[in-house]
């Protein structure tokens, strides 16, 4: 009862929390059970069936790569915003406009791109009424392609306004005088970086970053979108193998889509090692 007296905001949070954990915990318990489930009862041979299926390695393996390009170009980038555009967007018409795609859904983001970078779209268009390139057909092959460009770019784009609404915090909580001592001291803009910005950013980055890479890996609609038929991302293959007419390959689609939650999940573990001690520092506000 005292811990409740003294932590009665917790009480307001409570519904939430229960509502939230047990969504994803039965969801979670119902996908783990339809992958081990068959007509002969408990058995693993969906997870041996995925991991001797040419297909999803090598739809995993493009599933990583996206994710992982798409992550990084989102995190540097929008560090590289968040740096130099600080004091700018300390004005709420500049935040604004830089949070303005978080605005729309991930669907309608990668029509757009189709509508703008596609080879009968807005570019192709315009170079050709330009005499830039003879005919739209040669404008280059950015969405629908096997290497995922489209899909890249379309994550990248939306995530970066995720990224810095991030950091700004950070950035707005940094120590203005510690710059000045390292300059004073000798150093130039990198150490500033290394020595003053970085601790800080370095677990608000990992924890970005693996927000995005989660995403990304298990998202379905931009890759049903702007995806190629092979090979596809793993979201895309586990939707086929549960809609197509063979019942037997619904087991495989579970199991496809709790191998991508146990990457997460490793994903998270290692994120916790790395950035716990950065974090309690944060949190306590230690050389701030």
């Amino acid at each position: 009862m005292k811990w409740f007296k003294s932590n009665n905001w917790s009480l307001a949070l409570l519904p939430a929390f229960l509502f939230t954990f047990c969504l994803v915990v039965y969801g979670l318990f119902m996908a783990a059970q339809e992958s081990v489930t068959t007509l002969n009862g408990f058995s693993l041979d969906a997870y041996k069936n995925i991991f001797d299926n040419e297909a999803f390695l090598e739809s995993l393996t493009y599933s990583l790569r996206i994710a992982f390009v798409s992550t990084v170009l989102s995190l540097v980038l929008g560090l590289l915003l968040t740096k130099f555009l600080f004091e700018t967007l300390n004005n709420h018409l500049a935040r604004t406009v830089v949070w303005l795609p978080m605005l729309f859904p991930h669907f309608v983001w990668g029509y757009m791109m189709i509508l703008l970078f596609s080879q009968t779209g807005w570019f192709s268009t315009m170079l050709h009424a330009m005499s830039i390139i003879d005919s739209p057909d040669q404008f280059p092959v950015l969405t629908n392609d096997r290497y995922g460009i489209g899909i890249i770019l379309t994550y990248t784009l939306k995530e970066i306004p995720f990224v810095v609404l991030m950091l700004l915090p950070v950035y707005a909580q940094l120590n203005r005088d510690l710059p000045n001592v390292v300059m004073t001291l000798g150093g130039n803009k990198w150490h500033v970086f290394k020595t003053v910005e970085w601790p800080w950013l370095f677990p608000v980055l990992m924890e970005a970053g693996l927000i995005v890479f989660a995403f990304i890996l298990a998202a379905f609609e931009v890759p049903y979108l702007l995806g190629t038929t092979y090979p596809k991302m793993v979201s895309v293959l586990a939707y086929e193998w549960f809609y197509q007419g063979d019942w037997s390959k619904r087991p495989e689609s579970f199991a496809v889509m709790m191998t991508v939650t146990a990457i997460i999940f490793g994903l998270l573990i290692i994120l916790l090692s790395l950035v716990s001690r950065s974090r309690y520092r944060m949190m306590k506000g230690n050389g701030m």
